[in-house]
C-alpha cells in the first residue's frame, strides 16, 4: 500500500496524519523529538503547546470559535483532545497542555495506519507525497533545503508584522486617501497629527509596556531591519517623525499645509477591507497596542483584526509558492501546513493540517482537491495566504476581516459576526458530511 509522509508532529502534522490515516492511507509521521528539541519545546509529546494554553474564543460568533467549529466538521483530533482536557477559562477554550499533548500523542500512536519514525529530517523526500509541517522554528539543514525548494528568497525567519485594522472602522472624517507629492493611485490612507497630538502619542508610545521576549526570540533585539516602533521612538522625540510618520510630500486638506506628522495605512488585501499601519511592527502587549494606537486620529474606534507581532517564525512566501490546496506550485506532491505555511496561531495551524492532509490523499488518488469557499473561515484564511495579489506577505490568523462582506449591511458588530458565522456553517451543513 502506498504511504504519505508527514514531517513534524506538531498540531498541523498530527491533524494531517489523522486525516490521511482515517481515509485508509498509510502515514509515515517523521518527528525529531525526543532526539532533538527546538529551544521552545520541553516535552517529548506531540502537539506541544509552547506558549499559551488557550485555543482562543469558544463562541461560534467569533472568528476563533467559527474556525474551531469548522474544524469539528472534519473530526479534528486536536479539538477532540481539547474537549477531554478543557479547563475553566471564561469564554475561551483552554486546555491542560500536558494532558492535551498526551491525548493526541496516544491517539496518533494508536492509529493502525500511522507509523512513527523518530529522526532529524535533513532532506525533503523526493519520492511520493509529503506534507511539510515542521513548524515556526524550522532551522538547520532542513531550513536550507526548504529555502532551495522555495526559490532562495522566499523563506523568512522572523515575523515582524504591523497591526491590521478594518477599513470600515477608520474614521475618514479625520483621515484621507493620498499619496506623497500627489503621485500614485492614492492607495494609502493618511492619518494626520498636529504637534500636540504627536507629542501626546509619542509620550504614551515610549512608556507603553512591551511583551517579554522568550529566549528563542532574543535575536530580535538586534534585528535592525524591522525595528519596533516603540524602540525607534525611544531614540528621540522626532525619531519616528523622521521615520514612519514623516509628513514629507503630504498636505493636510483641512489646513492646506503639511501636517506635523502622518501615520499611513496601506491596503492589506486586494479587496481593500483591511489596512495595516505602515512601519508599526511592534513588541507591545496587545492591550497596549489598542490603547496607544487608538490615539492616532481616525483610529479612535479602529477594529484590530491582528495586532503587531515580532517573534522568531520560519515561514514561506505562500502567495508566491502555494496552490490553494496547499501544494507547492513547482511540485504538487509536496504540501505545506502549519505556521511554516503562513498561518498564525494554534488552531489556524491545525486547520491547515486538516486541509493539507485531505488534499494529500486527493493527490494520491488523483481526485479533485478540497478547496473551501471564502465564506468559510478556513477557506478565507487559506485563500488569503495563497492569494497572489498579496504584497509583502506576513502570516495571518483567523479574523472576520478576511471574509467577504455580507450582501446585507449589518451595523451591529455582534450581529454581523453571527451572520458571517451562520453563513459559513450553513454551507458546511449542506456540503460537508461528517463521516470520519
Amino acid at each position: 500500500m502506498k504511504e504519505i509522509k508527514v514531517l513534524g508532529a506538531g498540531l498541523a502534522g498530527c491533524e494531517a496524519a489523522w486525516q490521511i490515516a482515517n481515509r485508509g492511507i498509510k502515514v509515515r509521521l517523521i518527528e525529531m523529538k525526543p532526539l532533538k528539541k527546538t529551544p521552545a519545546h520541553k516535552s517529548d509529546g506531540f502537539a506541544e503547546l509552547v506558549c499559551s494554553n488557550s485555543l482562543k474564543a469558544a463562541r461560534i460568533d467569533s472568528a476563533a470559535g467559527l474556525l474551531k467549529e469548522e474544524m469539528r466538521r472534519f473530526n479534528s483530533v486536536c479539538l477532540d483532545a481539547a474537549a477531554e482536557c478543557s479547563v475553566a477559562a471564561g469564554g475561551a477554550l483552554a486546555v491542560d497542555r500536558d494532558i492535551f499533548s498526551s491525548l493526541i500523542t496516544e491517539k496518533i500512536k494508536a492509529h493502525p495506519n500511522i507509523e512513527i519514525e523518530n529522526r532529524v529530517v535533513t532532506e525533503i523526500p523526493d519520492d511520493g507525497i509529503t506534507v511539510i509541517a515542521t513548524g515556526p522554528l524550522t532551522d538547520g539543514e532542513l531550513a536550507e533545503k526548504i529555502k532551495e525548494l522555495s526559490g532562495g528568497e522566499n523563506l523568512s525567519f522572523y515575523d515582524a508584522a504591523a497591526p491590521i485594522v478594518t477599513a470600515e472602522s477608520i474614521d475618514m472624517s479625520k483621515a484621507f486617501y493620498a499619496s506623497r507629492y500627489d503621485k500614485g493611485t492614492d492607495d494609502y490612507i493618511n492619518c494626520y497629527m498636529n504637534k500636540e497630538e504627536y507629542t501626546s502619542f509619542h509620550k504614551e508610545l515610549v512608556n507603553a509596556e512591551s511583551a517579554p521576549l522568550k529566549e528563542f526570540d532574543k535575536p530580535l533585539t538586534v534585528y535592525e531591519g524591522c525595528m519596533p516602533i516603540e524602540v525607534l521612538a525611544k531614540r528621540g522625540e522626532d525619531s519616528i517623525r523622521f521615520g514612519p510618520l514623516k509628513p514629507v510630500g503630504l498636505k493636510d486638506p483641512r489646513t492646506g499645509h503639511r501636517p506635523w506628522a502622518a501615520v499611513q495605512l496601506r491596503r492589506e488585501n486586494a479587496e481593500g477591507s483591511l489596512f495595516n499601519i505602515v512601519g508599526f511592527q511592534t513588541n507591545l502587549k496587545f492591550p497596549e497596542q489598542k490603547r496607544v494606537f487608538s490615539m492616532i486620529p481616525g483610529l479612535e474606534n479602529a477594529e484590530f483584526m491582528r495586532y503587531g507581532v515580532m517573534h522568531r517564525n520560519t515561514f514561506i512566501n505562500s502567495p508566491k509558492l502555494l496552490n490553494r490546496d496547499l501544494s507547492l506550485k513547482k511540485n504538487k506532491n509536496i504540501f505545506f501546513a502549519g505556521q511554516i505555511s503562513g498561518v498564525e496561531g494554534y488552531m489556524e495551524s491545525a486547520a491547515s493540517g486538516i486541509i493539507a492532509g485531505i488534499n494529500a490523499v486527493a493527490r494520491l488518488r488523483d481526485e479533485e482537491p478540497t478547496v473551501l469557499p471564502d465564506i468559510s473561515m478556513i477557506g478565507a484564511l487559506l485563500g488569503y495566504i495563497t492569494d497572489e495579489r498579496v504584497e509583502k506577505f506576513q502570516p495571518m490568523g483567523a479574523n472576520f476581516g478576511i471574509l467577504p462582506a455580507l450582501t446585507e449591511k449589518i451595523k451591529d458588530k455582534k450581529e454581523r459576526y453571527a451572520a458571517l458565522s451562520n453563513r459559513s456553517l450553513e454551507w458546511f451543513s449542506a456540503n460537508i458530511k461528517k463521516e470520519l
